[in-house]
């Protein structure tokens, strides 16, 4: 039985990849670490792996919806990766050492997901918080339009590291339709910035209290300097949350008072 076990992915379909993944757990109980070399657009790794003490290493570019339905493994990417990691992620810890696509954290419900770059459009849309968890979705640079999409519960976290707080960030359509959870952005928002159903509230000492914890993971995972993780510490945020928990209510059900 090996607790470590290492896959020359080129030229394995992505099908036959995961089929292969899944054999290994199964015939090692006590696996601890999955390395996948060379990976170059295999879709869906880690789907539904239900393993704690388990560690995928992907050296390369992972295709789209990684790690979806996972609870339990941490991933590791050294590369970035295709749309929608974290895609319904349930428990577990996504680590991407580059930039990922649209819809990162797509509908997650639980884990976390780090990228130290940026993400496309849609990122964070629908997460969701789920039986008393809280899946949070950290980006280190730029996040494109439509940050937190019809968010309903969680944590999203954009430190904007490439700029100064002082400087309004530029992606639009913020909090589109957001219902629950939290969006916290470090620099400037501007009112017009904000999606229907969005609303900037005060960062609060509490606010801070609340995210110091994941900036601090998030450092310590990438191996950021003190000086680094105590800019991102002291910097000013915008907290971008929802007008009301039901903000369409009158579109769809008539007001009967």
């Amino acid at each position: 039985m090996s607790k470590e076990v290492t896959i020359d992915t080129s030229g394995i379909y992505y099908k036959e990849l995961n089929e292969q993944i899944n054999e290994i757990i199964k015939d090692n109980p006590d696996l601890e670490r999955i390395t996948l070399n060379n990976v170059l657009g295999q879709r869906f790794i880690g789907n539904g792996i239900s393993k704690n003490n388990l560690t995928i290493v992907i050296n390369g570019i992972p295709g789209g919806d990684l790690a979806m339905f996972m609870k339990g493994p941490r991933v590791e990417v050294y590369g970035n990766a295709d749309h929608a990691p974290g895609n319904t992620l349930d428990e577990g810890k996504v680590i991407i050492h580059g930039s990922s696509g649209d819809a990162t954290g797509h509908s997650m419900r639980g884990g976390s997901v780090y990228v130290q770059g940026s993400v496309g459009y849609r990122s964070g849309i629908h997460m969701k918080e789920y039986k008393g968890k809280t899946p949070v979705l950290v980006i280190g640079e730029t996040a494109g339009d439509f940050l937190g999409e019809y968010m309903a519960g969680g944590i999203i976290i954009n430190l904007n590291i490439q700029s100064e707080d002082t400087e309004f960030v530029k992606n639009s359509m913020l909090g589109t339709g957001i219902h629950g959870g939290v969006i916290y952005i470090r620099g400037k928002v501007n009112e017009s910035q904000l999606g229907v159903a969005a609303d900037i509230k005060e960062f609060k000492k509490e606010d801070l209290e609340k995210i110091t914890y994941y900036i601090e993971d998030y450092c310590n995972e990438f191996n950021y300097s003190d000086e680094i993780k105590n800019k991102l510490l002291n910097s000013n945020y915008t907290k971008i949350a929802p007008i009301s928990s039901r903000p369409f209510k009158k579109l769809y059900t008539p007001d009967i008072r």
